[in-house]
């Protein structure tokens, strides 16, 4: 069977324990490259052994930062690049989707790709669901540049906003199959990571620089509960209630307290 013509790229930094399972999902893809942070663990020889090509990065500071400046400056096979986090795994269902997708034409400038959160041994299925643009045509869209580089908490990489499309590239489409988030392995680490976040994104908004949602009912949902008291009550509610977090049982449960506590730690700062 032919490789999907799509190149993948995954940016890391420590990401031993996770490095091997991300990379074991991507064999159907053409590409698969590791754009390391300098790690001090043995990610690069991890993914060296598995066969990835494995590119470093240091960061100087400024714009761009690390995914647009893989995008600038890496020799990338193929115009469609997916990004894909150390602690993602691409389901089976997804590898087929994306690979339906570049049997014919894709006519669009990307793809939204919804994140299924693994709780403990257990992939949640209902409750708040993470969708990013993860896939895109490195020629119509980009990484935009912001008012951050002040504000610690996120440092090299992108933060939590969607890359836009470059003039008028085309529409933004949505992958139904999930990509699976094992973000809670580490509670220890999701904390610290959380914290930092919290600060970015409360600074954020402070100065009004977030960059305008390409889906139109929610960036008006994100603005109207981004200063709110009550957005910490929103979020589980949302999660567990609204999205049937309840159908997850403790685990579900557990989850939606998580999106409760991040919220209320951004409204601290």
């Amino acid at each position: 069977m032919d490789k999907i013509p799509v190149s993948v790229l995954i940016a890391t930094k420590n990401e031993e324990k996770n490095i091997a399972r991300c990379l074991a999902a991507l064999l159907d893809f053409a590409q698969v490259i590791v754009i390391d942070s300098h790690s001090d663990d043995m990610t690069c020889e991890i993914a060296s052994e598995l066969g990835a090509r494995v590119e470093m990065f240091k960061w100087n500071g400024l714009y761009p930062k690390k995914r647009q400046w893989c995008l600038d400056n890496l020799d990338i096979a193929y115009d469609w690049v997916f990004w894909v986090d150390g602690d993602e795994v691409v389901t089976s269902k997804l590898v087929g989707e994306i690979r339906e997708l570049f049997d014919g034409r894709v006519k669009d400038s990307g793809f939204f790709v919804k994140g299924s959160y693994v709780w403990g041994d257990r992939i949640l299925k209902y409750g708040l669901k993470n969708n990013k643009i993860a896939l895109f045509d490195r020629k119509k869209m980009h990484f935009p540049v912001i008012d951050d580089l002040d504000i610690s908490g996120m440092g090299e990489i992108e933060g939590h906003y969607q890359p836009v499309v470059t003039n008028d590239g085309g529409e933004i489409g949505q992958i139904g199959a999930p990509l699976l988030h094992y973000a809670y392995e580490d509670e220890g680490r999701w904390a610290l990571r959380h914290k930092d976040y919290a600060h970015w994104e409360a600074e954020m908004t402070r100065r009004s620089a977030w960059v305008e949602d390409p889906v139109i009912w929610r960036e008006m949902l994100k603005k109207s509960i981004r200063k709110s008291v009550f957005r910490p009550y929103i979020m589980f509610l949302y999660s567990y209630i609204v999205k049937f977090g309840f159908l997850d049982g403790v685990a579900g449960y557990e989850f939606a307290q998580s999106r409760k506590k991040y919220c209320s730690m951004i409204l601290r700062h």
